[in-house]
């Protein structure tokens, strides 16, 4: 087994591509399918912003999707993908239906209007560039994509918080890889589940330390008056197995361990947490569900991990955003 391969392009079958806005920090990110792929998703935040998640339940018709975007900007991110539909389109990639040909692109958006200027989002044009973008090279990790304008550790304000990122990682187990891409924009902290050190995530109020959410959450330190749905961490799992609809599925929920392991807390109320999975089928095999949701949760941990400790720091008008560079890592008890 392989536990630092290195992305979510290990995996046959699947292309990805960011577009960064330069005007301020937000942007989306494209991750393709082009021969098509069995999708699935799994929504466990309550504040979520998508598309096209519905037709991903494992009793509704449609199985193959082409692509999944993911976008800062909140909802309006959403339109991002509607620009990834073009594209297909114009290379001959869609669902047959009848008269005309549909390429499948759901979508998952997380809030960072807090950065910049809020007007500034991710259109059409947007989508459409991240998938001109697209390639099997390693993905940029950090502030691009659809984590440029990312922040975590927003539990006491988001001036108090750090820069949050996109990242990548797979797993490979006999011939067969798991690989994700996760934009981490979290309310909690997040850690590194391999030493209990936490990455990033809420400072001191004089913003020189990491403050430790969850220990302050349980002495009863009130959090700040929170904006539902400013927060979320989307993503994507991927895998060359063969799988079922249902497994796809599957393998988007148990993939929500990953976020739980390194995000704390996670899935809250004022989270849009969403996983999609996507199997291309290209190594021709089939592995065992216990193993692949293993290493699903581990390439979303991996992912979530080091897209943050990827990031750079980030200065917004007043809004100040150490990195985890900055600050150090500082060890759970």
């Amino acid at each position: 087994m392989s536990a630092t391969a290195s992305s979510i392009t290990d995996v046959g079958g699947i292309e990805v591509g960011h577009f960064t806005d330069a005007r301020r920090p937000t942007g989306c990110t494209a991750i393709l399918a082009r021969g098509g792929a069995v999708g699935g998703v799994d929504v466990r935040g309550a504040a979520p912003g998508t598309r096209e998640t519905d037709l991903l339940a494992p009793t509704n018709l449609v199985d193959t999707v082409h692509a999944v975007m993911l976008a800062g900007g909140s909802a309006w991110g959403l339109d991002a993908a509607s620009g990834a539909m073009r594209w297909l389109d114009e290379h001959g990639i869609g669902l047959a239906v009848g008269p005309g040909r549909v390429p499948i692109v759901p979508a998952a958006v997380l809030f960072d209007l807090y950065v910049g200027d809020a007007s500034i989002r991710p259109d059409a044009s947007a989508g459409y560039a991240a998938c001109e973008a697209a390639s099997r090279s390693r993905p940029a990790e950090g502030n691009v994509g659809a984590g440029a304008g990312a922040i975590v550790g927003k539990i006491f304000g988001p001036e108090r918080g750090m820069k949050g990122g996109i990242g990548t990682a797979s797993v490979s187990v006999d011939g067969v890889t798991v690989g994700a891409i996760v934009a981490c924009n979290a309310l909690g902290d997040v850690i590194d589940p391999h030493t209990g050190r936490i990455v990033a995530g809420a400072r001191t109020p004089e913003g020189t330390a990491l403050f430790d959410s969850h220990r302050a959450l349980l002495a009863g330190t009130p959090p700040k008056r929170l904006v539902g749905g400013a927060n979320t961490t989307i993503g994507v799992i991927a895998t060359d197995a063969i799988l079922t609809k249902p497994h796809a599925s599957r393998l988007a929920l148990v993939g929500h361990d990953g976020l739980a392991r390194a995000i704390r807390p996670a899935h809250t109320l004022f989270d849009g947490d969403t996983l999609f999975a996507l199997a291309t089928g290209a190594s021709g095999k089939s592995l065992d569900m216990m193993t692949l949701s293993v290493m699903a949760a581990e390439a979303v941990a991996q992912a979530v991990v080091r897209g943050v400790r990827a990031a750079k720091a980030v200065s917004a008008g007043a809004l100040r955003l150490p990195c985890a560079g900055d600050l150090g890592e500082r060890t759970q008890a």
